[in-house]
């Protein structure tokens, strides 16, 4: 499995250039996107790592969507500034990937790749529940901190394989 984690901005420009199984667009209730060519997921939820009214957060049923792309080949994830559901995301699935005690190692290769990556707490959280992971993964994304402030992500391409 590959993982591309970009920024929305990128999208078209990474959409050119490298080949793509499918895209994960995790995007706010009300953003647009454009159209594109390869098949796409779109999952609308707020940015948020508790719950407030008037937004949507992320919940059980966006991991499990999330967790059922683990069989793509190359799978371009992106939000709108490549930062936090993205990074989450791709967190989520690589340790989906991997066996159980490899949390800490993927959370600091997630780092090394983009020091901007702040996963969204709350996905990690929903993640490390669903994957019956016991804590590891909402420790060692805890263990990381708050990445570099940045207006956008560094752009990953994460080989699982």
């Amino acid at each position: 499995m590959r993982l591309l984690v970009a920024a929305g901005s990128h999208v078209a420009q990474i959409l050119a250039r490298e080949p793509v199984d499918h895209v994960l667009s995790l995007v706010s209730p009300d953003a647009e996107l454009a159209p594109i060519a390869a098949p796409r997921t779109v999952l609308r939820f707020n940015d948020i790592v508790e719950p407030r009214p008037g937004l949507v957060a992320p919940d059980a049923e966006v991991i499990a969507a999330i967790l059922a792309l683990r069989a793509c080949g190359t799978l371009l994830i992106h939000c709108f500034a490549g930062v936090s559901r993205s990074t989450a995301a791709a967190y989520a699935l690589a340790c989906a990937h991997r066996p159980a005690g490899e949390e800490a190692a993927l959370a600091a290769f997630l780092r090394q790749a983009c020091p901007e990556a702040t996963p969204n707490a709350l996905m990690v959280s929903l993640a490390d529940d669903s994957l019956r992971r016991g804590g590891a993964m909402r420790r060692a994304i805890a263990d990381l901190g708050r990445g570099a402030d940045a207006f956008e992500g560094s752009p990953i391409d994460w080989r699982l394989d």
